[in-house]
């Protein structure tokens, strides 16, 4: 039945709204979804939407997370940095893709719990408990970076730790009720290229480049 649910979840929420990159519905069509959420809402886990993971937390809705990595252009072989965990949802399509993650969790509760749900399903996912807003300078360059909630600028940390062509992708914006979904690829040492995607809605990025504020991460 999961398998079907997931079949649909892909023609119905992904292919339908225009995610095309073969990689990311392939990926996305194995990854076990309801893995990732609470027990309770194990039938909703293929739902057009997010749900709640605790702690005034999400796990992102499925569109966006195919959204993230198909304009981040996650490749096999890519070193990737996730920041928010969340549920480990995210860094396990990532994984699934082929890519190697390091994913960046500031709830240390719940960065262990991901872990332990990454670990079990198989998934060599590095999860380090942190501010994910300062990146992880010991693990750079990374060919890609995905922010699993939203900034009010973006983080000068996390541009400086990608590689020449590397892709950050990063909601932005100093509402609460939206923000925009930008890409930002890195030219040169100096030069960066910026491109807003679309308008979406994420919890605060919580963190010395990011929202002083109580608030959450999700993947």
């Amino acid at each position: 039945m999961s398998e079907e649910l997931r079949r649909r979840m892909v023609e119905d929420q992904l292919v339908r709204h225009g995610i095309s990159d073969r990689r990311v519905l392939d990926a996305m069509g194995r990854v076990p979804r309801e893995a990732f959420v609470p027990a309770a809402l194990a039938s909703s886990a293929y739902m057009d939407g997010p749900l709640s993971i605790g702690g005034g937390q999400t796990i992102s809705q499925p569109y966006i997370v195919a959204r993230m990595l198909e304009a981040a252009a996650v490749a096999p072989g890519d070193r990737v940095l996730d920041v928010g965990t969340g549920s480990g949802y995210a860094a396990a399509v990532a994984a699934e893709m082929g890519a190697t993650i390091v994913s960046i969790e500031r709830d240390a509760a719940l960065g262990e719990a991901a872990r332990a749900r990454l670990q079990a399903l198989g998934y060599d996912v590095a999860v380090t408990i942190g501010d994910g807003t300062q990146g992880l300078e010991s693990a750079t360059p990374f060919d890609a970076i995905l922010v699993a909630a939203a900034a009010p600028a973006v983080p000068e940390a996390l541009r400086a730790q990608l590689a020449i062509g590397g892709r950050l992708v990063i909601p932005v914006g100093r509402t609460r009720q939206g923000q925009e979904l930008r890409r930002i690829t890195r030219r040169s040492a100096t030069e960066f290229d910026e491109t807003v995607l679309e308008m979406v809605a994420f919890v605060p990025l919580i963190g010395r480049e990011g929202w002083p504020d109580a608030g959450g991460t999700g993947g």
